[in-house]
């Protein structure tokens, strides 16, 4: 059951993004599901660990609403940077911790991180990620930090 409602999804997916509903295009569409539903199922039997989607969805919701503003505040200051005569750039790799107990938590913490311009997570290792600024401010920690709250928030049931 859970294979036919992930074919049905990615499909409506494919149609909805690709806007072009000819033969060809369609059959480009299933081939692509097919073989994405093939190699989720074969990594599924391989790891036998499936992610398990423990999130709070009121939480998870306010959490990209806010993730949303933040991508936005961070693309007007990389977009002031690039464009400066001078481009004040101040790069710097720095550690933060994270604070989330699941595997899902901490990819959606990683990954906010590199979503957010002029940031990405390197590394990770026990208990933090290695991330490179663009603009390092002594500020980034402290607002890292308060992303990993949001983040561990979303959480539920850990």
């Amino acid at each position: 059951m859970r294979t036919i409602v992930s074919a049905i999804i990615l499909m409506a997916l494919w149609l909805l993004m690709s806007g072009v509903y000819k033969p060809l295009t369609i059959g480009f569409g299933v081939a692509s599901v097919l073989i994405t539903l093939f190699v989720v199922r074969r990594m599924d039997a391989i790891d036998g660990q499936p992610v398990e989607l423990r999130l709070r969805p009121i939480a998870t919701l306010k959490y990209f609403a806010w993730l949303m503003v933040e991508i936005a505040k961070a693309n007007w200051s990389v977009t002031k940077i690039v464009l400066a005569r001078k481009m004040p750039i101040r790069q710097h790799l720095f550690f933060v911790d994270y604070t989330q107990k699941t595997d899902l938590g901490q990819t959606i913490f990683a990954n906010s991180i590199t979503l957010t311009p002029g940031t990405i997570s390197v590394e990770v290792e026990d208990g933090k990620f290695l991330i490179h600024a663009v603009n390092y401010s002594d500020d980034d920690p402290a607002a890292l930090a308060d992303m990993d709250a949001r983040v561990t928030a979303t959480e539920g049931g850990v």
